[in-house]
Formats: structure tokens, C-alpha cells, sequence
């Protein structure tokens, strides 16, 4: 019979404290455990329901794929006077799209989701491994984009090709968003190279084309050789690096009058690109680097490159002045003329 009243034991069941054990010990065995949400980076892409934007989402599926990330896909509505919405640069299937949704009377938050859902299940059927997510949006497109893509790795976004000449129509989108970004944008555009490029077949022999890097050798950038090596390694292909030099106001007399002083810029101008490159061989040694310094407009030099690479990595410097962010006028030239897809990479 158990004992009854002051000091009563209860059989079964014994309510000492474990030794070493305190009050304090017992009162955070009873607080609630906190969970901690830890956000998953990703690939981004801004989908439009062009076919440049559908270029640029499975080069970027294809992208996440190699790096192991989630691809968002991202629809962004800025409602737009209808005069506005017949604009020929829209795009005959994104034109037709408004339009039937402007005459139906159909408004932004109903009926809008066939693209994102279209373009994310063709994604998921040509990239069975990536996890694809859709968001849809509302407001500026450049604004919206990038705060949509504060999280990512990368933004990616289609270009489309002026007709007849092959370079980029970047559009006032695009050219804000790399103005802005402080995180890597990439710029794709419709057409056979970009289709091609989306990586090495792992089925197939034939190997992936290089990836360019633009490079100002006197003062290389570290985000940008990172960016521009990580992306060789991924493919598994070589990196071939583009130096364009312009010869010193005061040498320009004297080169037609001295051949050796011709030999030894060439020389000064290899030397420091050599040197530049120094710690990312030796951080990447699998990563096989090709050298070329050469007379003349950087960007024409990228340009030309571009049309056998697999990307083209430049760099852009975030500008805090009182002239706002902008684009430089090699990242402006190689954004409107090359013909393989664009990384362009922010940096101090």
C-alpha cells in the first residue's frame, strides 16, 4: 500500500533529478526546438514565351544540372497601355498571347500561366535531374527580375538576334538588369550555336567548345577568372583567354621606325597576362588555358572568338558614382554582336 499525503511516492515512476542535472537543464529540455530555414540558392531564368527565352531556360536547365541547383523559372506582368502591347519587337507568339488575353478581358492573375507551365514541363522531359519551380510576378521587369534572382547563383535571360546581322537585340530589359546585378547574368540567344552549347553530350565523343574569358591584365578580376575557370571545369573543356592591348599614344611614332620595340610590348603585354593567370592555374590545374594577346579593340577580339566558344565571360565593374550604374563599351559590343551566350560578371 503506498504511502499517502506529504512526501507521497507514486510506483513506477521516479521524479529525482538525474545526477549533474539542475532546474535549468529541465526548463531548455522543455523549449521549443527553432527551425532554421536555410535558403537554397539557385539558377534563375526570366521567361517570356519567346523563343529566346525558351533558349535561355534550357541553357540554363542545363546549366543547373552541371552545378547541382534547382532552376527557377520566372514570369514577370507589367501591365502595359494597349497601344503598347501590339509592339513588333514582343514577338508574334508573346503579341498573340496579350492580345487574346487583352480582348478577352482577362486580367493578369487569371489564365497567365500557360507559358511558365509549358516552358517547365518541357524542361522537366528534356532534364529529367533538375527541379524545376515556377513563379510568376508582377511589376518592372528589370526590378522584379533581380529581386527575384537575389538568392541565385545566376540569372540567366534570352536575346534576340538582329536580323540579318547576328548580334544581340539586348533591349532596354536586359541592359538594365546587367547594369544592376550584382550576381552573374548570362544573355542567350535563339539559334543553332546557343541550342548546341547548352554542354557536352555525355553520350557523345566530341568535346564542348571553350570557354572565352575577356581579361584586362593590368587589373584582372577575381570573381571574374573564378567564374570563367568554374565554368571550363564544369564542361569539361578548355578556357581560351582574350587580352586586346592598345599601343601607347608615344609608341605609335616610333613602332614604324623599330621593329624589336614592337617585340617587346607584345612580350610585356604576355608577361603580365601570364601572371594574372598564375594562381588560377594552379587552383584549376585540370583546366587547360590558352593565351591570346593581341593589337586592337578587346571587344572585337571577344567577338570574333565568340563564334567558337561555348560561352564568352566578361567582366563588369560595379560602379557607385554619381553616374549610376552602367555598361562599359567592351561588355556593351560583345553583348550586341557575339554570337555565343554572354556571362557578364559584376566585380569591385
Amino acid at each position: 500500500m503506498p504511502h499517502t499525503g506529504q512526501g507521497r511516492s507514486v510506483p513506477g515512476r521516479d521524479l529525482r533529478p538525474l545526477p549533474g542535472a539542475s532546474y535549468d537543464d529541465e526548463a531548455r529540455s522543455r523549449t521549443p526546438i527553432q527551425k532554421v530555414d536555410i535558403m537554397t540558392r539557385t539558377v534563375t531564368v526570366g521567361l517570356d514565351g519567346s523563343a529566346e527565352s525558351r533558349a535561355a531556360a534550357d541553357w540554363a536547365a542545363h546549366e543547373a544540372q552541371l552545378r547541382g541547383l534547382p532552376l527557377k523559372l520566372v514570369q514577370v506582368w507589367e501591365p502595359v497601355p494597349a497601344p503598347m502591347a501590339q509592339a513588333p519587337l514582343l514577338g508574334a507568339e508573346t503579341q498573340q498571347h496579350w492580345t487574346e488575353r487583352s480582348e478577352m478581358g482577362v486580367p493578369p492573375a487569371e489564365g497567365w500561366g500557360r507559358i511558365p507551365r509549358e516552358a517547365a514541363d518541357g524542361i522537366r522531359r528534356r532534364h529529367p535531374g533538375v527541379d524545376v519551380t515556377v513563379e510568376q510576378l508582377t511589376g518592372a521587369p528589370a526590378d522584379t527580375l533581380l529581386d527575384a534572382a537575389k538568392d541565385s547563383e545566376l540569372l540567366v535571360l534570352g536575346s534576340r538576334g538582329l536580323s540579318g546581322v547576328g548580334g544581340f537585340l539586348v533591349g532596354s530589359v536586359g541592359l538594365s538588369v546587367v547594369a544592376h546585378a550584382e550576381l552573374p547574368v548570362v544573355l542567350v540567344r535563339a539559334g543553332e550555336q546557343a541550342a548546341a552549347e547548352n554542354g557536352t553530350n555525355p553520350s557523345s565523343a566530341t568535346p564542348s567548345r571553350p570557354v572565352v574569358l575577356g581579361i584586362d591584365a593590368g587589373a584582372p578580376a577575381d570573381a571574374v577568372l573564378e567564374f570563367a575557370f568554374a565554368e571550363a571545369a564544369r564542361r569539361d573543356t578548355a578556357l581560351r583567354v582574350v587580352h586586346g592591348w592598345s599601343l601607347p599614344p608615344y609608341y605609335a611614332y616610333g613602332l614604324g621606325m623599330d621593329a624589336g620595340l614592337n617585340d617587346e610590348l607584345f612580350r610585356w603585354e604576355a608577361a603580365a597576362l601570364t601572371e594574372a593567370l598564375r594562381p588560377w592555374r594552379l587552383k584549376h590545374p585540370a583546366v587547360e588555358v590558352a593565351l591570346e594577346s593581341r593589337v586592337g579593340s578587346a571587344a572585337d577580339h571577344l567577338v570574333d572568338a565568340s563564334r567558337e566558344a561555348s560561352l564568352v565571360v566578361i567582366g563588369r565593374r560595379i560602379r557607385h558614382g554619381a553616374l549610376g550604374a552602367h555598361i562599359g563599351p567592351v561588355a556593351h559590343g560583345v553583348l550586341h554582336h557575339s554570337t555565343a551566350p554572354v556571362a557578364v560578371v559584376s566585380h569591385d
